[in-house]
């Protein structure tokens, strides 16, 4: 059954203190009990030090290690209140808007821990798409001058697929791809939709290779139909309105290309949860995945980032 707190009161009662916190995250990390990796023992008990420790041949481990906490300085309580402000945010988090609520001493100590909770935010081995989907392609930054629709330039090519349900929209799935290409395009299609599922796309000939992958094809025409894209394709393009107001609202559109991958994860994991009745329930996926991805330290967030240090304000 899951367990997560309610309210806000509820969530700083119950996680007072480390202890508290230790006992919870090895909840969700060993929902079965810790195993241990030495002799694959699972009776133990946890120390005072925060560590595991095997009750046949006492090989220790951390609650936090191979987490997003690993090696942190900061008690556990401070990080779930963050992880809280971070899913309660209809619209997102800043890491300004993080180093004001929490009080925390720097600016790069909230950007780096927004980082690793956007890294958190896509289930490992999570569902493909099913059923029908429609696919089309975006410019993140507008269109350059000069250039068709898909003329990159300077700017970030990101392809969306959303779930069609109804009139509504089911789930979504996006990702940065080098270009328009067929090999570019038809992977994002191979990696998030289940084979089987009517694909719909505009008549762009990198997609008409779906059918000898496992898909059925629905191409639309959109040249001499009188019809726009947005008719055409409305989920996709419902999607890609909301994300780049999204974007330019929360984020101020300062976001690096380097980095937007991990912006689109927010954007997925916030919008497939839109209908979420419980705040809390967000704050226990997002923990629950925060125990399973790997750590990333912060020299690699910003490897080939250029004047991070310089641009306080930069993917706030």
């Amino acid at each position: 059954m899951e367990d997560y707190p309610r309210t806000l009161m509820d969530l700083e009662t119950r996680f007072a203190t480390e202890e508290a916190c230790r006992e919870y995250v090895a909840r969700l990390r060993w929902p079965e009990g810790c195993a241990c990796v030495a002799c694959g023992g699972r009776k133990g008990w946890p120390t005072r030090r925060g560590f595991w420790m095997c009750a046949a041949c006492g090989h220790q481990v951390s609650v936090t290690a191979g987490t997003i906490f690993q090696d942190t300085r900061t008690p556990l309580p401070l990080w779930f209140r963050a992880i809280w402000w971070v899913t309660s945010q209809k619209n997102g988090a800043s890491a300004l808007g993080i180093q004001r609520v929490l009080g925390l001493g720097s600016y790069r100590t909230a950007w780096t821990w927004l980082h690793k909770l956007r890294r958190a935010m896509v289930r490992p081995g999570r569902d493909c798409l099913t059923e029908k989907v429609e696919v089309d392609e975006t410019l993140v930054g507008g269109v350059e001058p000069g250039g068709g629709r898909r003329h990159i330039g300077k700017k970030a090519l990101v392809v969306v697929a959303a779930e069609v349900r109804g009139r509504a929209i089911g789930r979504v799935r996006m990702n940065r791809v080098a270009d328009s290409s067929a090999d570019s395009l038809l992977a994002f299609v191979q990696k998030n939709v289940a084979p089987g599922t009517v694909v719909i796309t505009d008549v762009l000939q990198s997609y008409r290779s779906l059918p000898d992958l496992g898909y059925r094809h629905d191409r639309r025409v959109l040249l001499g139909s009188g019809d726009s894209a947005e008719a055409v394709l409305p989920r996709v393009h419902r999607v890609v309105s909301l994300l780049k107001r999204w974007l330019m609202g929360t984020h101020q559109g300062a976001v690096s290309r380097e980095h937007l991958d991990y912006y689109l994860d927010e954007f997925t994991f916030r919008f497939n949860r839109r209908t979420s009745r419980h705040r809390g329930k967000l704050f226990y996926r997002l923990l629950e995945q925060a125990v399973a991805v790997k750590p990333v330290p912060y020299t690699a967030m910003v490897r080939g980032i250029r004047g991070l240090r310089r641009r306080r304000q930069h993917n706030r």
